[in-house]
C-alpha cells in the first residue's frame, strides 16, 4: 500500500475511496502480516469498522469533516483508549480496560481519525528494544531478527510494516525517536508541554511526552497539529499557539543556521552511521543552510542525569501499582503488606524492578543530596547550555542513535551498552526542547536516523528543515520487503 495520511484524507474527501474500504485494507494487512512483526497487542477490528461506517455516512452529510478524517492510527499501549486494554506491556496490568480516553485520543476522535488498536512496547516504557514486554517481542520489519527499538517499538514497527498510517508513542528518554530511526520512519519528541500527557501512564513525569510518528514529515506534522495544544486536564501543557504546520511547510530553508555538536560525532558512533549523517548534512548545505561546528560539553552528562531523575520519578509513579486498588494481585499472601510485596515482585518485570529500586535508593536519606539533587542541578546547567546554543543556531543536527538496529537478545544482559545507545536523544528530554528523527540512509540493509533539535515550541522549524531534506532525498520512500 502506497498511501500517505494527507493523500488518503484527500482521496476520502473526494470520494475516491470509502473509509470502510481503507479500514478493511489495513485490518487485512495486520491479519496477514502481524504474526511476523508482532507490533500489535490488541486489534480493535469491530470498533474500527463501526467507526468507518459512521464516517462514510458523515462524508455525504453537511457536517464538518475532521483534520484526520478516515486515517488509520495505531496507539502505544500506555495511552488510554476507553473500552480498550491499557497494559503498558506488563503482567501488572494484564486485562486492564481503560474507562476513559486520554486527551490526545479525544482529539483524534474529534478529528475523525480511526484507531486500529494498541501496540507492544517495553514494559512501562522502560527499555530500548521492546524486549522487556511481558507479552511478546516485536520484530524490526527491515530484518525480523533485529529489534525495532524502544520503548515505542510497536509504534515504529506498525508504520514500517504498513500496518497503520499514523501512530502515537511516548518519549521519556528517546522512546519515539530511537525506534523511528531503527525502523526508518519519522518520530517527533515535542517540546515539553506542547502535547497533553493526560491519560498516558506516567513513567518520568518531568520527562514524558506523547510523540507523533508517521512515514513522512508532512504526515507527522498533520498528526501533531491535530493533537497539540493547551489542555485543562494537564497543568503542564503550555498556552502557546499551535500552528497549522501542514499549511506552512516549505522546502525553502535558505539562510538558516545549523550547528553540528562535536560531542555527538565522537567515540562510540558507528563509522557508517556517521558517514550517512555527514552526507545528510551536505544536503542541507546544498539547500542553502549555513553549517557550523559547535560544542555542547555539558550535554554529555544528560544520560547520567536522566537515569537518576527518571528512576526517581518512576519509583514514585509506580508506587500506585500495589495489588490492592487495581492491577495484578498475588494469590498467595498472609496480610496487606504481603499482598503489596508479592504483587509487585510478581507483577513487574526485571527492568522495571531495577529502576524502581534505583529510584528509591537515590531518593533515600543520605543519598538524596548526593545523587538526586546533583542530577537536578546538572539538568539546569544542561538546559542553560541548550538555551545559549539556540541563540546562535536555528537548530542542531546529530545522529539519532549510535548504531543501526541490533539482534534480538544481543544486548539484554548488556545494560550499559543498551543505555549508551540513547546518548544523543536523552538531552532533549532532560532539557524539554523538541527533536525530530528522520531517515537519512541505510547501512547493511538497516535504516539510519538523523535527529534535528530546535528551540522550545519551534516544531514548525523542525518540520520545515526535515521536510526540506525529505524533498531532496528518497530515504522516506524506501520500504522493507517482509
Amino acid at each position: 500500500m502506497n498511501f500517505t495520511a494527507h493523500g488518503l484524507k484527500n482521496m476520502i474527501l473526494n470520494r475516491e475511496i470509502k473509509v470502510e474500504e481503507v479500514v478493511k485494507l489495513y485490518l487485512d494487512r495486520i491479519d496477514s502480516l502481524d504474526c511476523k512483526v508482532d507490533a500489535y497487542l490488541y486489534v480493535s477490528s469491530e470498533e474500527a469498522l463501526k467507526r468507518a461506517k459512521e464516517l462514510d455516512k458523515k462524508l455525504v452529510s453537511n457536517e464538518k469533516k475532521g483534520g484526520l478524517f478516515g486515517i488509520p492510527i495505531s496507539i502505544k499501549d500506555n495511552i488510554s483508549v476507553a473500552g480498550m486494554q491499557n497494559t503498558c506491556a506488563s503482567k501488572m496490568l494484564k486485562g486492564y480496560i481503560s474507562p476513559y480516553d486520554a486527551s490526545v485520543i479525544e482529539r483524534i476522535k474529534q478529528e475523525d481519525g480511526i484507531i486500529l488498536g494498541k501496540l507492544n512496547m517495553d514494559e512501562f516504557a522502560m527499555g530500548s528494544s521492546t524486549e522487556t514486554s511481558y507479552f511478546k517481542t516485536t520484530k524490526n520489519p527491515w530484518n525480523l531478527e533485529m529489534v525495532p527499538g524502544g520503548s515505542s517499538g510497536g509504534s515504529a514497527a506498525s508504520l514500517a510494516a504498513d500496518e497503520a498510517l499514523l501512530s502515537l508513542g511516548t518519549d521519556t528518554g528517546g522512546s519515539v525517536r530511537q525506534p523511528a530511526a531503527l525502523c526508518g520512519v519519522v518520530g517527533l519528541k515535542p517540546t515539553y508541554g506542547r502535547i497533553s500527557r493526560y491519560g498516558s501512564v506516567a513513567f518520568g513525569s518531568t520527562l514524558d511526552q506523547i510523540g507523533p510518528m508517521a512515514k513522512n514529515v508532512e504526515d507527522c506534522a498533520l498528526l501533531t497539529e491535530n493533537i497539540a495544544g493547551l489542555d485543562n486536564k494537564d497543568f503542564t501543557t503550555a498556552d502557546v499557539k499551535v500552528s497549522e504546520y501542514t499549511n506552512i511547510l516549505t522546502d525553502d530553508i535558505r539562510g538558516k543556521k545549523i550547528g553540528i555538536p562535536k560531542e555527538y560525532f565522537g567515540e562510540g558512533l558507528n563509522s557508517d552511521v556517521k558517514k550517512c549523517v555527514e552526507k545528510a548534512i551536505d544536503v542541507f548545505r546544498q539547500n542553502g543552510v549555513k553549517i557550523e561546528y559547535c560544542a555542547l560539553p555539558l550535554s554529555t552528562y544528560s544520560l547520567a542525569a536522566y537515569y537518576i531523575i527518571g528512576c526517581a520519578e518512576a519509583s514514585s509513579n509506580l508506587a500506585r501499582f500495589d495489588g490492592i486498588r487495581y492491577g495484578y494481585r498475588s494469590k498467595d499472601y498472609a496480610d496487606a503488606i504481603d499482598i503489596y510485596t508479592k504483587s509487585r515482585s510478581e507483577g513487574f518485570g526485571d527492568e522495571v524492578k531495577k529502576r524502581i529500586m534505583l529510584g528509591t535508593y537515590v531518593l533515600s536519606k543520605g543519598y538524596y543530596d548526593e545523587y538526586y539533587k546533583k542530577a537536578l542541578k546538572a539538568r539546569n546547567l544542561i538546559k542553560r547550555e541548550f538555551v545559549d546554543i539556540m541563540k546562535k543556531f536555528d537548530a542542531i543536527i546529530c545522529p539519532t542513535t549510535t548504531d543501526t538496529a541490533f539482534k534480538i537478545g544481543e544486548k539484554q544482559k548488556d545494560n550499559i551498552s543498551m543505555y549508551l545507545s540513547d546518548l544523543y536523544i536523552v538531552p532533549s528530554n532532560v532539557t524539554g526542547v523538541p527533536s525530530i528523527s528522520i531517515p537519512c540512509g541505510m547501512v547493511n540493509g538497516l535504516p539510519v536516523g538523523m535527529q534535528i533539535t530546535s528551540n522550545y515550541f519551534r516544531e514548525d522549524l523542525l518540520f520545515n528543515l526535515a521536510y526540506s531534506f525529505e524533498q531532496s532525498t528518497n530515504w522516506h520512500n524506501l520500504k522493507p520487503n517482509i
